[in-house]
């Protein structure tokens, strides 16, 4: 097992990247979310709630940039798919194993599943062009999949604490990242050396 708090800082990386090493958490860039009209954000968090079907009047597409489901007991957020104008999106702490078709979804960026039931990456993920942060932390996906590691523009990926024991073969789209979380996985040396040469620009937390 690899030790949480080592943390690898490349040259120019910005301090405030040390408080995910401290934390062990990936968030949106505090406070981005402020930049969001405060009437396009919508926070249901910690409400109990088992389906989306009573807060169809919060759900407006033409309206909602933001979006915070954290901490409830969803099993399904089909409604989400809806919401043509979405850039955030936090479904955090609920009891997910899968994602809806999110194809129409063409502006949404941020999208954070910590602690849910995914056992692997949801595809769907695939169909948004403007995706730059992604957190799977506390799942259990076991594997990245080609298509996401070929995947550029990303900025911000959090694995952590997953069963994934080791990375695609090919890293070089990522090499634009920000950050990449990777605490409390099974890398043996040899993958965590190949890791940093590959990246040697991101911030890694291993």
């Amino acid at each position: 097992m690899t030790g949480f708090a080592e943390f690898v800082r490349p040259r120019g990386c910005a301090a405030v990247l040390l408080c995910l090493a401290a934390a062990g958490c990936f968030d949106e860039p505090t406070p981005a979310y402020k930049t969001v009209p405060e009437g396009a954000r919508v926070y249901l968090q910690d409400q109990g709630l088992k389906d989306l079907s009573s807060c169809q009047d919060a759900l407006r597409p033409d309206v909602v940039d933001y979006l915070n489901l954290d901490r409830n007991q969803l099993t399904n957020v089909d409604a989400v798919a809806s919401l043509a104008g979405l850039k955030w999106l936090r479904l955090n702490e609920n009891r997910l194993a899968a994602l809806p078709d999110l194809s129409e979804l063409k502006k949404l960026r941020r999208v954070y599943l910590r602690n849910n039931k995914f056992t692997q990456v949801p595809e769907t993920l695939k169909d948004l062009p403007e995706l730059t942060d992604l957190d799977l932390s506390w799942n259990d996906v076991t594997e990245v999949p080609d298509w996401l590691a070929k995947r550029e523009g990303l900025e911000n990926l959090s694995f952590t604490h997953t069963k994934i024991r080791q990375l695609p073969a090919d890293l070089g789209a990522w090499r634009s990242l920000k950050s990449l979380q990777l605490g409390d996985l099974d890398l043996n040396p040899a993958e965590l050396s190949r890791i940093r040469a590959a990246l040697p620009d991101v911030a890694i937390v291993f």
